[in-house]
């Protein structure tokens, strides 16, 4: 039997799961659904390469040859409406309908909106795609003043650019350090010194609770009266799932995400979801819901594995990286580690940490020692227990450490 498989997002994930489906033996039809109108492309190098070198940006993943090559349809700009999982149909909202033996649903994830801040109209920004980089790149000039709000990783590398490019940046968040949510201490205590030297004023422990706009800017007031002037906003928040298509489908949902199983296939026969949409649940109740650009691969790949009956590798330790300052920095493992070592010196790159937890290796981060982020990941998998002045001993290779534990 031939079997039909239908994508419906064509972002990372939903691209090379169509990819992957070639190159793995799938010959039947194959329908790759977007709402944008570019072709798959990188979500990363917005914050980065696509404000600071526009013309030299490569943010495309496939051209729409190479998805013709293979026979990949694509239909991009449009938005898929519902989905009857009984008759096994798509929607599109230019009236087509898709049938599918198999569907996977890498539908991404949205900014979480702030009516307040979106009232300041064409000055006000949220990032997620190339329009909103090149509105952002088109405000953002030298000598003018930029406010974040929000400082996790996002918000830190959109300082960093804005910074580069000649903007002034002040930075707003209620928690009381940069990347609160997803480092330890030291790395950002380290991240939001860095940032200061450069220029850049935090406002924490505070939110907004005021926001006009002043003729061509934007004026904030915070809750703790501080006033901030700009000439453009750009807000971070978080992000939120369009449940939309997963009502339709009768898909378990849980915390706003598509709940799916270690081979990313819900609540229903024959629908699958990959990506910053879903919520996992192995088969030993663990919950994992991770936002990052690996983990969308990954996924990805799993479903790929169970539509064509093949094995896909375990899992392997959680991994994510951001680039800021100049600074590589690369995280793997558990972030929320009771206690963290040092592994070189504070603020002096190339430096990493490590988090344990009873003795045990859980965590890493690396700063500009991206090569030594290997070994930590198989350390970090083992839960090796090594000694904690080995373990911080740059003298001492990490490869080595890797083998014998």
């Amino acid at each position: 039997m031939t079997v039909r498989v239908v994508i419906i997002g064509a972002g990372q994930a939903g691209a090379n799961a169509a990819m992957a489906l070639r190159r793995q033996g799938h010959t039947g039809p194959l329908v790759l659904v977007g709402d944008e109108v570019h072709a798959p492309y990188e979500r990363p190098p917005l914050s980065k390469e696509a404000l600071l070198q526009p013309d030299q940006a490569r943010l495309a993943l496939y051209t729409p040859e190479q998805f013709a090559e293979q026979g990949i349809a694509l239909k991009l700009g449009i938005r898929a409406i519902a989905i009857d999982s009984q008759a096994s149909t798509v929607t599109l909202a230019n009236g087509e309908t898709l049938a599918y033996d198999k569907l996977l649903l890498t539908i991404g994830a949205q900014p979480r909106h702030l009516p307040m801040l979106d009232a300041l109209g064409d000055r006000a920004h949220v990032l997620r795609t190339v329009e909103d980089a090149q509105r952002i790149k088109a405000q953002a000039q030298a000598g003018k003043r930029a406010i974040l709000v929000g400082a996790g990783v996002i918000g830190l590398e959109l300082a960093s650019s804005l910074t580069e490019l000649g903007v002034q940046v002040d930075v707003v968040d209620p928690a009381r350090r940069a990347m609160l949510r997803n480092s330890p201490e030291l790395i950002g205590r380290f991240l939001q010194d860095t940032h200061e030297a450069r220029g850049v004023t935090f406002h924490f422990n505070t939110g907004v609770s005021a926001a006009e706009r002043s003729g061509d800017r934007v004026l904030l007031t915070l809750e703790n009266g501080t006033q901030l002037l700009g000439d453009l906003l750009v807000y971070g928040i978080g992000v939120c799932v369009d449940d939309t298509l997963a009502k339709a489908a009768g898909l378990r949902m849980e915390q706003g995400a598509i709940v799916v199983d270690e081979h990313c296939r819900t609540s229903q026969p024959n629908i699958y979801a990959a990506g910053d949409a879903v919520l996992q649940i192995a088969a030993n109740g663990q919950h994992r819901r991770i936002e990052s650009w690996e983990n969308a691969n990954l996924q990805a790949s799993a479903a790929v594995g169970d539509i064509l009956q093949q094995s896909v590798a375990p899992y392997p330790v959680p991994w994510f990286w951001t680039d800021q300052c100049g600074y590589n920095v690369q995280f793997a493992g558990d972030m929320t580690a009771p206690q963290w070592l040092l592994r070189g010196e504070p603020g002096k790159a190339p430096f990493m940490l490590f988090g344990l937890e009873e003795g045990a290796v859980v965590g890493a981060v690396t700063v500009n020692a991206g090569k030594d982020m290997r070994p930590a990941k198989e350390l970090i998998a083992r839960r090796a227990q090594v000694d904690e002045a080995t373990l911080c001993d740059p003298g001492v290779a990490l490869r080595q450490l890797a083998k014998a534990s």
